[in-house]
């Protein structure tokens, strides 16, 4: 569920050894359509360790000579790079199991029963799949793979732990900026050393 086209698949196999060689993990991608399309990228540190502003920018500096040179986007495109945030996507197998206790929101990909929307809390993650106690008291039990989305829902809860755990992404009255927009065009650029932003 890191990348669901193939497209974005293909994008995932350039960019992924890139984040592992500054030591960070790609946790989602997408190319968002429109006018301009957008390549949007969550990475956080492996083992999801706590995640800097100045991570996100790291990789955003290195991404974009290798995305220069393989062209993975033909047209002029928007490079965004940022944190998973608080109420972040899961989208690994293991994600599930680091954020028992909490509540989920998951899409399926075939519905289940007539029904592809489940609510719930996270109760364990094993060889089985994720494990999730619905709000009617049922289980659900799937893979990632059988996911189309699944997003932890924000509550007081899960802020205290993500604070506890120091993964609290960077904040905007800390850091002034929560991610890093690369306008991937033609165009002559100049990298503002301090932010790691392309103008």
């Amino acid at each position: 569920m890191i990348a669901l086209t193939e497209q974005e698949r293909r994008i995932l196999e350039i960019a992924a050894p890139v984040a592992a060689g500054l030591g960070l993990e790609i946790v989602r991608l997408r190319v968002m359509g429109g006018r301009r399309p957008g390549l949007q990228i969550m990475t956080e540190r492996a083992g999801g360790a706590p995640t800097s502003v100045e991570d996100c920018a790291k990789l955003s500096r290195a991404l974009s000579p290798v995305f220069e040179e393989s062209d993975p986007i033909k047209e002029a495109y928007t490079l965004e790079v940022s944190t998973p945030g608080i109420d972040r996507p899961l989208t690994r197998p293991g994600d599930f199991a680091r954020w028992i206790g909490h509540e989920v929101r998951i899409e399926l990909i075939r519905p289940l029963d007539g029904r592809r929307r489940f609510s719930g809390t996270i109760t364990g993650e094993d060889d089985a799949g994720a494990h999730i106690e619905l709000d009617d008291a049922t289980e659900l039990v799937a893979h990632v793979n059988e996911m189309s989305r699944a997003t932890l829902v924000l509550t007081d809860a899960l802020i205290d732990a993500a604070r506890a755990d120091g993964s609290l992404p960077p904040q905007m009255d800390e850091d002034g900026l929560e991610e890093f927009e690369i306008d991937e065009s033609d165009d002559d650029t100049d990298t503002n050393e301090k932010t790691g932003d392309v103008t």
